[in-house]
């Protein structure tokens, strides 16, 4: 019998017998502004910050939030299978964490405790190059657990060649390659603190772990901090890569490589034509372009000029069941959570990670349940409509 994820209401309304409420909220809408609470400026900003005024974070909750699910009755919800194939992989729901660096700056524990939280649940871990830990540290902390490396691909060949083969040595199985930020935008929550954590060498370790980064080196990080981390600041990322550019990273991952950031149902046909076999549709949770499309609107076209050929995936907004009942009903196979995990490890470390997968599976798995769904391929764009207001 598939587990129903729904049963974590219970298992709280039963600790409530005794005394016990949750340690955070159950609204996972509600971490950001405790996490703004408890955190200094810096590193809440960095993590909650959008480029240019935000517009395009608030189109991403927008677009979510027009969608409307019409929940139809009298259909057998009784046993329910959140269970999914994407990208040839079995996972037990439609969820796995996104690529999100330096968590460093959020909690002592960083990535190993979102990972552990992540493993724990068959929850897919998307490890972010500019990560605090380094690969290795990280695989370790998860076992055999399904894990994810996203790259940001690099302007040295030979950097992102020994990145990609110290990925597939530690068990990583799917490379996730971000397009949207070959340079990094207009960020007023992080220029107005004038923080930016990669300039004190915070989200490096995978670089200045790396063979290739160090050869480049006159001195070892540890002797000459400010000249490693020039050096990384000068490879990077490259904002001139171009479609013939993939054949590379094909040439080296022989894994399944998703795109992220794809917003065009053409780019997507990019995609399709030079053999990957994924899409992100996201645009960075409003991160990278002002004024850009929300994510969620941009959704169907892709997933209707791509779904026969790609995986097509979900990020950028999501903050509840609900938004990934929305987001599978437009297209998307699963998503990508970030912001709220985030949150939950600023405020409680591997617990907080926990505490938001379940909760999100929870009220995924009751949100379709009470619209008549038994598993997540049966919810179509059907299932919406879009409020005129």
């Amino acid at each position: 019998m598939a587990r129903h994820w729904a049963d974590f209401q219970y298992e709280i309304y039963l600790n409530g017998m005794s005394g016990a409420v949750p340690r955070l909220p159950t609204d996972l809408t509600r971490l950001e502004a405790l996490a703004e609470h408890r955190l200094g400026p810096g590193p809440v900003g960095y993590v909650a910050g959008s480029a240019g005024d935000g517009s395009t974070a608030r189109a991403n909750r927008a677009a979510l939030a027009r969608r409307r699910i019409v929940p139809r009755m009298l259909r057998d919800v009784h046993e329910r299978d959140l269970s999914v194939q994407v990208l040839g992989r079995p996972l037990p729901a439609p969820l796995a964490l996104a690529p999100v660096g330096v968590l460093s700056i959020m909690h002592p524990d960083a990535e190993p405790a979102a990972a552990r939280a992540a493993a724990a649940h068959g929850v897919p871990y998307v490890l972010s190059s500019a990560s605090s830990t380094p690969i290795e540290q990280v695989a370790e902390a998860m076992g055999d657990a399904e894990r994810w490396f996203q790259l940001y691909w690099s302007k040295d060949r030979e950097v992102t060649r020994s990145f990609l083969d110290r990925a597939k040595a530690a068990g990583f199985t799917v490379l996730v390659v971000t397009l949207d930020t070959p340079m990094l935008a207009w960020r007023p929550r992080d220029l107005d603190q004038a923080y930016l954590p990669f300039l004190h060498g915070v989200g490096t370790a995978n670089y200045f772990t790396d063979p290739a980064f160090l050869a480049g080196l006159a001195k070892p990080p540890q002797e000459d901090p400010n000249a490693a981390v020039l050096h990384f600041l000068g490879l990077f990322a490259d904002p001139g890569k171009t479609w013939p550019d993939l054949a590379f990273l094909r040439e080296h991952w022989d894994g399944p490589i998703v795109l992220k950031g794809v917003l065009h149902p053409d780019d997507a046909r990019e995609a399709a034509d030079a053999g990957m076999d994924g899409v992100v549709v996201s645009n960075h949770g409003g991160r990278q372009v002002a004024g850009s499309v929300a994510a969620a609107d941009a959704l169907p076209g892709v997933a209707r000029a791509v779904g026969d050929r790609l995986a097509v995936l979900f990020d950028s907004g999501v903050r509840t069941g609900d938004d990934v009942v929305k987001a599978l009903a437009l297209g998307a196979r699963a998503v990508l959570l970030g912001r709220p995990y985030v949150y939950g490890l600023a405020l409680d470390g591997q617990r907080g990670v926990d505490h938001v997968i379940r909760c999100l599976l929870a009220e995924l798995d009751l949100t379709l349940a009470l619209s008549g769904h038994a598993t997540p391929s049966a919810v179509s764009a059907a299932d919406l409509v879009t409020d005129p207001g």
